[in-house]
């Protein structure tokens, strides 16, 4: 069995800044297409950003009290007697 060689890519055609075809019409309705698409991802974007917002300032409340509670703790358990017991592994 013999092997052939793979046949080279084929060349793509290279972009053009204005095709001729494109009128000015044509060109004024992509460029109106191209704004709502960006506004729409402005939009959504923003939405995005706007929650994540709110869920960090929500988990910045929770640590803060999280925060609290361990000092808290911490204060009681040094108030405490210490508990001389050997550790639930023995």
């Amino acid at each position: 069995m013999t092997r052939s060689s793979p046949s080279p890519p084929l060349p793509l055609p290279a972009p053009t800044a204005n095709p001729p075809a494109m009128t000015d019409t044509s060109r004024l309705d992509e460029l109106e297409m191209r704004v709502i698409h960006q506004d729409q991802t402005i939009e959504d974007l923003n939405a995005a950003i706007t929650a994540q917002w709110k869920l960090i300032e929500r988990l910045e409340r929770q640590v803060a009290r999280l925060a609290e509670r361990v000092a808290d703790s911490e204060q009681s358990t040094g108030q405490a007697a210490p508990v001389d017991r050997p550790p639930p592994h023995y």
